[in-house]
This record gives structure tokens, sequence and C-alpha cells, in this order.
């Protein structure tokens, strides 16, 4: 399989890396928005896109309109999230978007989500908080790991919203955003009450399990048309 890399820090140094221990070819590794040229002339199956979130839409959009499937890690653009979707499917293109491609963290995410249906159920008398730690050069804050989670108890009734601001109210999630040097990524979420503490947490060692995931992601959506995510690949 041919793979084009868009956007080539730090990540995607490490799906280049992935991707020739997978056995594929690298058509194309470009930090920027590729021309309309260049994209074809690459002949690339499918595209891997972490960039910056001011040209994440760019590059997700020229994809879709050359008809090359593309696989997205980049977060804070999402203002512009339904405008791709419109796109792709008008296109009959292929698009798949994570906030984060870790396999560990999707299972993380789904025990997040059981986690805050069951405590629903039995008591509403939880505090949340959900603390993210990236390293100093992530620029989002809330990361997009850590927007998701907070909307999966959101949508699980347990809260009405999320904060940043410490003077939060009682039906408000408050996320903590740090940064440090040489921290790939550090979830924790924490439901406190009066009567007991549950705490879960995700703690990545390296990138390497975001850039195995996102190659194993632009794998499985050769000849896919639609809109995916990690749940479709990894069927939970």
């Amino acid at each position: 399989m041919n793979i084009a890399i868009i956007g080539y820090g730090k990540m995607g140094k490490t799906i280049e890396k992935i991707t020739k221990i997978r056995n594929h070819k690298i058509s194309l590794c470009y930090d920027g928005t590729p021309s309309l040229h260049l994209l074809k002339n690459s002949n690339s199956d499918v595209a891997i896109e972490f960039s910056q979130p001011h040209s994440a839409f760019n590059n997700v959009k020229i994809c879709i309109e050359n008809d090359i499937p593309v696989v997205s890690g980049t977060t804070g653009w999402l203002e512009k999230f339904e405008i791709i979707k419109k796109i792709c499917k008008k296109r009959n293109g292929s698009f798949l978007y994570s906030s984060n491609f870790s396999i560990g963290m999707n299972i993380f995410f789904e025990i997040n989500k059981k986690l805050s249906k069951l405590l629903h159920l039995y008591s509403k008398d939880y505090e949340i908080t959900i603390e993210e730690i990236h390293h100093k050069e992530k620029i989002d804050k809330p990361s997009g790991t850590a927007i998701s989670l907070a909307k999966d108890i959101v949508h699980n009734k347990m809260k009405k919203t999320w904060v940043l601001d410490e003077k939060k109210t009682k039906d408000q999630i408050l996320i903590l955003s740090k940064r440090f040097n040489n921290v790939p990524g550090i979830h924790t979420v924490k439901y406190e009450s009066k009567i007991e503490d549950i705490k879960i947490q995700h703690k990545a060692h390296s990138r390497e399990g975001f850039a195995l995931g996102a190659v194993i992601a632009a794998e499985w959506i050769q000849n896919k048309k639609g809109f995916f995510s990690m749940k479709e690949v990894l069927g939970i």
C-alpha cells in the first residue's frame, strides 16, 4: 500500500517508521497542505494526516476531493468537522477521524462510557474531573481526547457540560490541562463522592501506540466509502 503522510512533525516521523515496519511504501511526506499536482502524482492509496489545527481542514478536503481515503488525527479544528462530513458524503469519499488512535485509549473510551452509564443509574452525586497532561508543543487545550471523554459522560446524562474553570457547578465536568516536557499523553478520569472515589487512567509511554493505530486504520479504510472512527476499525 502507498501511504501519503501529511504533517511531518514528531508524529509524522513516527508514522513513517511504523509504516515501513508494516511493509508499506511512503508515497509522500509533506509538512503542509499538498498541492493538487503533488497529491495526484504521489499515486497514494491512502493519506494519514497529523498536522496543525489551522491546516487540517484543507488537508483533509483536498484528499477527499481527489478520491484519496484519508485518516486524520489532528485535533483542535472540529468547528469545521460537519463541513468535512458533508463533503465526504457528497463526493462518496472515505474519511476516518479519531481524537486518539491508540488501541488502548479506544478501549479506555469504552470503559469510561460504561462507567458513567452505570454510575448514572444509581447515583448523581459524583464530582467528575478529567485531567490531561501532554508535551509543551501540543497547541490545543483541552486535548481532543479529553473532550471526547467528557462528551461521552455528557451523552450518558451524568453531567450537562464540561468547563475549564475550577469554579464549576455541580452539573459540570472539570477538565484540567497541563503541559510538561516529553509527555506523550496521560488522561485521568476521576469520579468522586462522599462514599467512594473511582479513578481510571491511560498513560502513553511513546507516540508509537498512536502511530500504530493510525496505520492500522489506514489499512482498514481501503476500499471503503463513508465516514468512520476507530470504533468501526476495532469492532467495538
